[in-house]
């Protein structure tokens, strides 16, 4: 039996075609298309019931400034305008009226100046004066 070139093409198109045929038919379903679930409408944000619960109350009011922080505050702007202290490393706090005061200075005048203006100071009821006089601080 001869085989023609003419037979042998028909012969090699007709098993790629069964080939690709039969690939395309695989037993394995296509995987399912996921369907993305509608996003959930965001509930609209009321203000706070503040009549019902006192913390709520406190919690959305504004925090008031420290009143120490705010004398301590001014203490030291008041040494900072003073030209004789405003280089100089002056730390302050203050406690309940107390003012606090803290670092060095060059001179013992300079610490005493200190004292005298944090006492002038409103709200400054007493002055616990911890500078220390360092030469050339």
């Amino acid at each position: 039996m001869t085989r023609t070139a003419s037979g042998g093409w028909s012969l090699f198109l007709a098993l790629t075609a069964a080939l690709l045929f039969l690939a395309a038919c695989g037993s394995g379903a296509p995987a399912p298309k996921s369907i993305a679930a509608a996003p959930k409408p965001v509930p609209p944000v009321s203000a706070p019931d503040t009549g019902a619960n006192p913390a709520a109350a406190a919690a959305s009011k504004p925090m008031k400034p420290d009143p120490d922080s705010l004398l301590a505050a001014a203490v030291k702007k008041a040494l900072a305008s003073d030209q004789n202290l405003a280089g100089q490393n002056i730390d302050v706090t203050a406690t309940s009226g107390t003012a606090h005061l803290w670092g060095t200075v060059d001179r013992a005048e300079d610490r005493s100046r200190a004292a005298r203006i944090a006492a002038s100071v409103a709200g400054v009821n007493n002055v616990d004066n911890k500078l220390a006089v360092v030469k050339g601080s």
